[in-house]
C-alpha cells in the first residue's frame, strides 16, 4: 500500500519516535491525524517541533477512553498505534497504569478499527517483550519473557492486536523496534541519561548496570521500518522486527559517546537505577532479516553518526532536561 494521500493517524504522535514518524509520513504525501494526549497547557509534546506541523490535523484527547478512540478513528484508513506507556523504571510503581493505557488503550483502538474498517492497524511492540536473548540474534519466533510490568503489559497488548486479526480480520501487522535513539528522545533512556550528564559538565555520571548489551537503532531508520511495514502487499497477523543486527554493552557504549564528545567520564553505579535482579534484560541483538526479506528494510545510519547527530541537538536543547536527576 502506497502512502500517499491516505488518510492516516498517529496516536502517541507527541512522543519520541512518534513525532518523528509524523514528520516522514508528511513526506510520504499522507494526510496525516497526529494523537497528542490531552492536558490543559494544550501542549502538543514534540510535535510543537517539528516544521511540518502546519501540514498535520493535531487532536487531543487519551486512548484509555472507549468513546474518544471511536470518534478518533472515524474516517482512518491506516493507524499507526504508538501511543504507550514506556518507562520500565516507572512501571514499577505504577503497574495498574501501564495496563490501563498499554492493554486497555489498544484494546479501545482495535475495536475502533476494526468498526470503522482501517485498510492496515500497525500496532507498536519492543524488544524488550523477548527478555534477556536466548539465543542471539533475535528472530520473531524467540520465546517471549515478561521480566517487567511493561514488557508484561505491551506482551498483552501485542496479543489484544493479534487476536484481532485471528477472530475479526483486522489487518494488524505488528512493528517491534529494538532500541530507538536519536534526537528528542526522553530523558529517562540510557543515551540521553549519558548525554545530558557529560554535556552538563560531569566528570563522573551516574548509571544503573553497564554490562547489558542492545541493539540501538537510530530513530530515522526506525521509522523506515514503520513505512516499510506499512506498504507491505502481505504478512499481516504478523510481527516484524526492526534493528541493525548489531550489539554495544552499555559500558562501551558509554565510552564511545564521551570520545565524540571530546572528554572522559567515570561510571558510578547508582543502586536506584538497577532493575530487580531478574528483571534486567541482559542481552537484546536484533535479526531483522524477515523485514528485510519481505520489504527490502535496510538501517542506514550507524552507530556512531547516529550518535554524532543525537549529542548535536542533545547539546542544542540541553535546557529541556534535567541531567543531574534520576528521570524515571
Amino acid at each position: 500500500m502506497e502512502l500517499v494521500g491516505k488518510r492516516v493517524l498517529v496516536t502517541g504522535a507527541d512522543g519520541f519516535i512518534g513525532s518523528h514518524l509524523v514528520e516522514r509520513l508528511v513526506a510520504e504525501g499522507a494526510e496525516v491525524t497526529a494523537l497528542a494526549q490531552y492536558n490543559s497547557f494544550n501542549n502538543w509534546g514534540w510535535l510543537e517541533d517539528i516544521p511540518a506541523l502546519a501540514q498535520v490535523k493535531v487532536v487531543t484527547g487519551d486512548i484509555r477512553d472507549a468513546h474518544f478512540c471511536m470518534e478518533l478513528v472515524d474516517g482512518i484508513e491506516v493507524v499507526f498505534h504508538l501511543a504507550s506507556l514506556i518507562a520500565i523504571p516507572y512501571s514499577y510503581r505504577a503497574p495498574d497504569s501501564y495496563v490501563d493505557t498499554n492493554v486497555r488503550g489498544t484494546l479501545y483502538m482495535c475495536q475502533a478499527a476494526r468498526a470503522h474498517g482501517v485498510r492496515k492497524f500497525i500496532h507498536t511492540s519492543t524488544s524488550e517483550v523477548y527478555g534477556t536473548a536466548r539465543y542471539v540474534p533475535i528472530d520473531e519466533a524467540h520465546p517471549l519473557s515478561p521480566q517487567s510490568p511493561y514488557s508484561a503489559t505491551k506482551i498483552a497488548a501485542d496479543a489484544i492486536a493479534t487476536s484481532f486479526y485471528n477472530a475479526f480480520k483486522l489487518p494488524v501487522f505488528v512493528a517491534r523496534p529494538f532500541n530507538t535513539y536519536g534526537p528528542r528522545q526522553s530523558a529517562r533512556a540510557v543515551i540521553p541519561t549519558m548525554i545530558t550528564q557529560i554535556a552538563s559538565g560531569a566528570k563522573e555520571i551516574s548509571l544503573g548496570d553497564t554490562s547489558p548489551t542492545r541493539d540501538f537503532t537510530f530513530v530515522t531508520d526506525t521509522c523506515e521500518g514503520f513505512i516499510k511495514i506499512a506498504k507491505l502487499e502481505q504478512g499481516e497477523g504478523s510481527v516484524f522486527n526492526i534493528g541493525t543486527n548489531t550489539e554495544i554493552s552499555v559500558g562501551n557504549l558509554v565510552t564511545e559517546i564521551a570520545q565524540i564528545m571530546g572528554t572522559s567520564v567515570k561510571v558510578n553505579c547508582d543502586e536506584q537505577r538497577l532493575r530487580p535482579e531478574k528483571s534486567e534484560v541482559f542481552r537484546l541483538c536484533c535479526d531483522n532479516r524477515k523485514l528485510k526479506e519481505m520489504s527490502g528494510f535496510e538501517p542506514r545510519v550507524k552507530l556512531r553518526e547516529g550518535l554524532t547527530q543525537t549529542i548535536e541537538w542533545f547539546q542544542r536543547n540541553l535546557s529541556k532536561y534535567k541531567g543531574a536527576i534520576y528521570n524515571v
